[in-house]
């Protein structure tokens, strides 16, 4: 079943031209449901199996919406190969999607966010604080998302322009603005820190101690260390910047439609929740102004 799925991920690539964060989604997902499901060939996968999947899931504690991602990128892969004639049937066809949670992101406060952002430079001078530093201010001052972020090259960052350039789901190509604060603690960052890493000759914008592209894994680990020095662990997830971004323009005034351009949502009722977080802060500005209230 492995040769199988590195066939469906060669066709997304070549047929679909999904990027590689997209291909690394599907490739952990369809490892983690033949692992689970203990088969080797396709043709003995059916609905219990894929209901087996879930309870899996389930009994891990895995959210809702990762629950359906999971789901979805089995589906894919067996209507491939139903569609490439290698099984009779879709056992998929039967199994509902699992229920999505109405769960609200998590936001910090502006003086959360202020203190998680001066952290790196007030406790170190290192060259990694430097990286720390612009990676948090970056991602709050823009709201890319966690794989928008690391996969940022030096030449994406138009300090003229007060910009920056991302390549978003899709593909989609996004220009967004970036303040003067984090352009200063990005340039400290290229001139002083990225270039006393180890070089590979990458474009990376954000290095590791090996001179790597920073992954996923070692940026979340990274605002999980500032995360706990302040007491925010139990907050924070690696978007919780991401969300605080959206929220703080939305209670700021900023239109909806203006947020969604800048995260990069294809829909607005993705960006829409963010609203209900802007209504609770209008709401706690009310109760604690109003002397009725």
């Amino acid at each position: 079943m492995l040769f199988l799925i590195g066939d469906f991920l060669e066709y997304l690539l070549v047929e679909r031209a999904c990027s590689q964060n997209t291909l690394s989604s599907y490739r952990s997902d369809l490892y983690q449901f033949t692992e689970q499901i203990g088969k080797t060939d396709v043709h003995q996968i059916n609905s219990t199996d894929i209901d087996k999947f879930l309870k899996f899931l389930s009994d891990k504690g895995y959210l809702s919406a990762t629950k359906a991602r999971k789901l979805a990128s089995v589906r894919s892969f067996v209507s491939y190969l139903h569609s490439e004639d290698l099984i009779l049937s879709d056992p998929t066809d039967l199994i509902p999607n699992p229920k999505r949670s109405k769960h609200l992101p998590t936001v910090l406060k502006f003086s959360d966010v202020k203190t998680l952002l001066d952290l790196p430079l007030k406790i170190s001078s290192s060259i990694e604080a430097m990286r720390d530093a612009a990676m948090l201010q970056i991602a709050y001052a823009s709201g890319l998302r966690v794989s928008e972020i690391i996969s940022l090259d030096v030449e994406d960052i138009d300090f003229t322009a007060e910009s920056v350039r991302c390549l978003g789901k899709g593909s989609k190509e996004r220009i967004v603005p970036v303040h003067k604060k984090a352009l200063e603690i990005i340039d400290v960052y290229l001139s002083e820190g990225r270039k006393k890493f180890k070089n590979k000759g990458l474009k990376a914008l954000f290095l590791n101690k090996r001179g790597d592209r920073l992954t996923r894994q070692g940026f979340w680990g990274i605002v999980k260390k500032y995360a706990q020095i302040i007491g925010l662990e139990n907050t924070m997830t690696p978007h919780t910047l991401r969300h605080s971004f959206a929220t703080h323009l939305l209670e700021g005034g900023a239109p909806i439609r203006h947020v969604q351009e800048l995260l990069g949502h294809a829909s607005i009722s993705t960006t829409q929740i963010y609203t209900h977080l802007a209504v609770e802060f209008v709401r706690d500005q009310y109760d604690n102004a109003h002397p009725r209230a």
